[in-house]
């Protein structure tokens, strides 16, 4: 049975050391988020998820959940999981004081998810939407549906999903069916099927708040047509409660390769009385503040799945005797060394660790952005935050997911054919991370979202402060002899990173499907010199406090340059290649 220890050393070098927490104190809103608070909260989160959550993840794969007379239950475990979760104040942490929340920055959100998710990704879909849900309607919601809605999604006895999906539109939003008829006082009858709703039913909560995507009667086609609803499963009484059914009615829970924990459901709006959220025909934009929240935190999905596997493989390799070390016997008293003496295996753990190591700190910065955007006190502190965090997101979602898939698939290449059985977990997070790289808009989508959109938008401008920002840093650190030798090959490999932005936008103004035939391999390039400014960033800290830890870091910096950047290299001369050879088969061909 598999087993997660919180990386809280590691978590508090990355937020002391190398991201400066302490400089979110001064922030207004946040004068008593000090280091000392947030790692105290970390820490009681991290029991929470290694001794609650962490237990049930397997039993809950093999139970998954049930319908039965339209009401799904989740697994063994669940409802006495989330009590815990809920009474110590998990759903509140960084939430509004005003609707009940404790106000803390999104940062300690970050932390807590990717530790959530490493315990048990299945259960952490269903407050990561709530959460999601709340933070749309803090925003877009007016004053009668913030109060009251709010403080109960705020305190987690009322949960939420955003319903999007539709069987024949897939990620096409565009040509969703689903109707809202104006009915009476402000409210619309909202009907229409929904697929591929994570947390759709459950019995977790007294009450799930559905915020669905429709269109109103009067609405234009296309994506300028949506409007916003939130649509209860149970009407509130006059006193507040979950009083009456609503017309919504689940249909079926989808039976999937993995997170069998989360009730997945095709949810049927049978004139469903809801409510319009924002303004009419303006559903996208408000609907986006929960895609591009989910899209982050699908990238921490990737990276929580991918530790915990790592932990594992770790484990089981220094534990499984099998062969003996190519110089030489290291365990002459038994019949076999450890597989960790294998340069294959060694291959393979290194990459595993490198990968998560370099990707947490990417995480954790992301984290520290949102919170400069939101409370720093300069306006231009503010923007370019904003900046970063819009370009980062498509990076963060499809770079950490495809990476964490192929963590999960290292790690259980370490253990051999225990690695395909049940018992020993492996498969459980292969098959559950796997759907990180499709759902919150597969990372195609992500990948033309980047270089489609984000790079050229504003002139420019957002990728222009990532060059800028990291360039500087890495000139600096080049010129350090103590980490010129990391610093120098991901230097490199950001010139290179800009010179392939310049070729292939250049190419795109004569043709278009420049831009989609590139997106996939340039958005890797990028996540790939992203996490290395990362390991240049540790690797100083490392360097100036010494230490037989921070020798561990410089060498797992110096594998990261030299064995996994070089990719950068390839990528390049892929993007180079243009989209002929993409396009040049007639579908026909195929």
């Amino acid at each position: 049975m598999p087993t997660y220890k919180a990386p809280l050393d590691e978590i508090r070098f990355l937020l002391e050391d190398v991201h400066d927490v302490g400089q979110l104190a001064a922030m207004p809103g946040y004068e008593e988020a000090t280091p000392d608070l947030l790692f105290a909260v970390l820490e009681e989160g991290a029991r929470l998820c290694e001794e609650v959550l962490q237990p049930i993840n397997q039993t809950g794969d093999a139970e998954g959940c049930h319908l039965e007379q339209g009401r799904v239950t989740t697994p063994t475990g669940f409802r006495a999981a989330y009590d815990a979760y809920r009474s110590g104040g998990w759903s509140a942490i960084t939430s509004a004081p005003e609707f009940g929340g404790q106000g803390l920055p999104h940062l300690a959100r970050f932390v807590f998810d990717e530790m959530l998710c490493s315990a048990n990704l299945s259960f952490s879909m269903y407050p990561g939407l709530s959460h999601g849900a709340s933070n749309l309607l803090e925003r877009f919601g007016d004053d009668a549906l913030k109060a009251r809605f709010l403080p109960k999604l705020v305190d987690g006895s009322w949960m939420g999903t955003m319903c999007l999906t539709e069987a024949h539109a897939g990620t096409d939003l565009g040509i969703i069916r689903t109707r809202a008829v104006p009915v009476d006082e402000g409210a619309y009858a909202v009907s229409g099927t929904k697929i591929f709703i994570s947390s759709g039913d459950h019995d977790l909560a007294g009450n799930i708040i559905h915020l669905v995507l429709a269109r109103l009667p009067d609405a234009p086609a296309g994506t300028r047509g949506i409007s916003l609803f939130l649509v209860p499963k149970l009407l509130p009484g006059d006193d507040g409660s979950a009083a009456s059914a609503n017309g919504v009615v689940t249909g079926a829970i989808e039976h999937k390769m993995g997170i069998k924990a989360n009730s997945t459901c095709v949810l049927n709006f049978e004139n469903a009385r809801g409510w319009l959220v924002g303004e009419p025909h303006k559903g996208m934009r408000a609907m986006f503040t929960m895609m591009n929240g989910a899209r982050l935190g699908v990238g921490l999905q990737g990276l929580g799945v991918a530790e915990v596997a790592y932990q594992n493989a770790l484990a089981y390799a220094r534990d499984r005797l099998q062969g003996r070390s190519l110089t030489g016997p290291k365990n002459p008293r038994e019949e076999a060394d450890a597989i960790i003496v294998h340069p294959d295996v060694r291959r393979m753990l290194m990459t595993m660790k490198a990968y998560t190591e370099g990707m947490r700190a990417l995480a954790y910065w992301v984290g520290m952005l949102m919170d400069v955007e939101h409370r720093h006190g300069e306006a231009g502190r503010r923007e370019e935050a904003a900046d970063l965090l819009a370009l980062m997101t498509p990076v963060i979602k499809a770079f950490f997911t495809d990476v964490g898939s192929e963590v999960t698939n290292l790690a259980l290449q370490c253990y051999g054919g225990h690695g395909y059985i049940r018992e020993f977990g492996m498969e459980q997070f292969v098959r559950d991370v796997r759907i990180t790289q499709i759902y919150e808009g597969t990372n195609g989508v992500q990948a033309m979202d980047l270089l489609g959109r984000k790079v050229p938008d504003e002139g420019g401008r957002l990728a222009r402060r990532f060059f800028t920002l990291a360039g500087t840093e890495l000139a600096a650190a080049r010129a350090d002899a103590a980490v010129a030798g990391i610093a120098a090959p991901v230097a490199d490999a950001l010139e290179l990173l800009q010179r392939t932005t310049t070729a292939v936008m250049g190419r795109a103004q004569a043709n278009p499907e420049e831009i989609g035939a590139a997106a996939a391999e340039y958005l890797r390039m990028f996540g790939l010199v992203a996490v290395g400014w990362m390991w240049v960033r540790m690797a100083t800290v490392a360097a100036r406090q010494g230490g037989a830890r921070n020798d561990a870091r410089l060498a797992t910096a110096r594998f990261y340059v030299t064995r996994l950047l070089p990719q950068v290299t390839s990528l390049a001369a892929q993007v180079a290649a243009g989209a002929a050879p993409v396009m040049a088969l007639d579908p026909s061909a195929l």
